[in-house]
C-alpha cells in the first residue's frame, strides 16, 4: 500500500534492546493531499529508509504495511515503512547501502530469433 503527502514532522529515534537484539525506531507523520488532509504517523524501524536526507515539508510516496495486533484485549496498529521516494526524486536508498550505479553492467545481447523459446540445437526426436 503506498501513501502520498508532505512529511510534516519527524520524531526522535528510539531505541533499545529486546530478545531478538539491538533494534531502533523513528516515527515520523505525513500529512495527505487530499480536499480535507489526514495526518498519518509511519514507523520506520532499524532505518529500513534514510529519512535524515528528507526535509520537512517534501512531498514523498511511502510504501507501507499495516498491521494490527490484539494483547490483553485491546488492539493495536502498526503502520510501518518499507521504501520511500521523494516525489521527483526517486527512491531514497537505506542508509549504508553501496551505489549499486558502478554495477551498471550492459545487458546480454538479444537474440534476434522471432522466437527465442525455440532450442537453438534440432536435436530431439520428435
Amino acid at each position: 500500500m503506498e501513501i502520498t503527502g508532505r512529511l510534516y514532522q519527524k520524531l526522535p529515534e528510539q531505541s533499545g534492546t529486546s530478545a531478538r537484539g539491538e533494534w531502533r525506531k523513528q516515527d515520523f507523520i505525513i500529512e495527505t493531499e487530499e480536499q480535507y488532509p489526514k495526518k498519518v504517523c509511519i514507523s520506520n524501524w532499524n532505518s529500513k529508509v534514510d529519512l535524515d536526507s528528507v526535509a520537512e515539508g517534501t512531498t514523498v510516496t511511502a510504501s507501507i504495511n499495516i498491521e494490527s495486533r490484539e494483547f490483553n484485549g485491546r488492539w493495536y496498529t502498526d503502520v510501518k515503512v518499507w521504501r520511500m521516494s521523494v516525489n521527483g526524486q526517486g527512491e531514497t536508498p537505506p542508509p549504508d547501502m553501496p551505489d549499486f550505479a558502478q554495477f551498471n553492467d550492459a545487458p546480454p545481447a538479444a537474440n534476434n530469433n522471432a522466437n527465442q523459446f525455440e532450442p537453438q540445437d534440432d536435436d530431439l526426436p520428435f
